[in-house]
């Protein structure tokens, strides 16, 4: 993780899913799921071919629209370790900083799934103006995926904050 500045802001949730961790990961790895688990209001879609390799250095590209402005988003899994972590940072995207840690633990007969975001928005002090704004959409955008993810993989229980 990297070192956090004045400026960074973190996301981070973890649910508990009942399924074993090799069930888990391999979802997780998938990034065709990454459509699945996205609110549809988002048009998030994938635009470099699929299936993708997913391994250290892997590129996915995407098309989003975040508040009602269209944009291209680019990453690159810069830590792999199946089938307990992986980690994403954005290459080209709507902010200045964004790395996304996914960690996956064997809990009793089921998966710890955390989801940890660090990121800083654009433009430095304006876009602390918005940080209210983005972070109220960031807590939708998870709420909306842990619920898909329950619904998917496991039961309607709701996950604990990490």
């Amino acid at each position: 993780m990297s070192e956090p500045s004045a400026l960074q802001q973190v996301v981070d949730r973890s649910t508990w899913i009942p399924r074993p961790i090799e069930h888990v990961f391999p979802f997780f790895a998938d990034a065709a799921n990454l459509e699945r688990i996205t609110p549809p209001e988002l048009n998030f879609r994938i635009v470099c071919p699929l299936p993708i390799e997913m391994r250290l250095g892997a590129l996915i590209e995407y098309r989003l629209t975040l508040f009602s402005v269209p944009f291209h988003w680019r990453t690159e899994i810069c830590h792999w370790e199946p089938p307990h972590q992986f980690v994403d940072r954005q290459l080209a995207g709507p902010y200045r900083q964004w790395i996304h840690t996914h960690e996956f633990v064997a809990d009793g007969d089921g998966t710890r799934m955390r989801d940890r975001v660090e990121y800083v928005l654009p433009l430095a002090q304006l876009g602390l103006l918005a940080l209210p704004l983005v972070r109220r959409q960031l807590e939708r955008i998870f709420d909306f995926r842990e619920a898909t993810i329950q619904r998917l993989l496991g039961h309607q229980e709701r996950g604990v904050a990490g």
